[in-house]
């Protein structure tokens, strides 16, 4: 059985709204001006000149929002609610976006002695890692606040084609699964096996080392690459393509 906390101060009922109350049974109500009083003890006169006060809850508001450190503050692209023909799409059929404008920047991080600015400015328009960072309700739209290290790249353009990654990304176009097997069977989408080889297309500029100096990538465009066969974040271009952005160090060779 419940028990209710009730003070003088805050919580009383008149003689009047007492008969309200009668036919409960109540167990022990518990006042911390008169201690405890037994079911039959409560009457009229125990309640009068007492007030019921209710308790409010306001949700905070917020006119700022600083990423500290590394952090970046993107607000999100608005997800697709129509397909290019013009079909309306259902809530469960539109993709979650992993796009957007960066509003705020942080100060940077600090690598060995050497402190680093962010590499991304106000002002632009990123791709970042399908479930990375924490959303956030601001001014009346959804946010990004992200780690730097999340976001994929830059993209100036409606096309993911002319991603430009960043840090240690490299942006490979994937090779066409094969169709068939050595047999010469045809094979259906579902049986056809998701390809780990590919052709890059851009690379970053690379990673900062303990002393601060940048340490270029392995690999350049136009190499022919296999990596790991799960990693990155997949992509489709405009043209149809299949594009994947992952980390260096999920490029496990250079083929020739």
């Amino acid at each position: 059985m419940a028990t209710s906390q009730l003070t003088a101060s805050s919580v009383t009922a008149s003689a009047r709204n007492l008969a309200s109350l009668q036919g409960l049974r109540l167990s022990t109500v518990k006042f911390s001006s008169f201690g405890t009083l037994k079911p039959g003890a409560v009457t009229s006169r125990s309640f009068r000149g007492l007030v019921v006060k209710a308790a409010t809850v306001v949700a905070p508001k917020y006119t700022s929002v600083k990423p500290l450190g590394d952090r970046v503050l993107v607000k999100i692209k608005e997800t697709e609610e129509k397909t290019e023909g013009g079909i309306l799409l259902p809530t469960t059929a539109q993709s979650k976006p992993q796009g957007g404008e960066v509003v705020a920047v942080g100060e940077g991080k600090t690598i060995g002695n050497t402190k680093s600015e962010s590499s991304v400015k106000t002002g632009a328009q990123v791709i970042y890692s399908k479930y990375a960072g924490t959303e956030v309700e601001f001014n009346g739209a959804n946010h990004l606040l992200l780690k730097e290290d999340d976001i994929v790249g830059l993209l100036e353009t409606d096309d993911i084609k002319d991603l430009k990654p960043l840090n240690d990304r490299v942006f490979i176009k994937v090779s066409e699964a094969e169709e068939k097997t050595a047999g010469g069977l045809l094979l259906t989408e579902a049986s056809k096996e998701k390809p780990s080889i590919g052709t890059v297309i851009a690379v970053g500029p690379g990673t900062l080392d303990e002393e601060g100096n940048l340490k270029p990538l392995s690999v350049s465009p136009g190499n022919t690459v296999l990596y790991s066969k799960y990693a990155g974040n997949d992509f489709k271009g405009n043209d149809g393509s299949n594009y994947i952005a992952l980390r260096a160090s999920d490029v496990m060779a250079v083929l020739s």
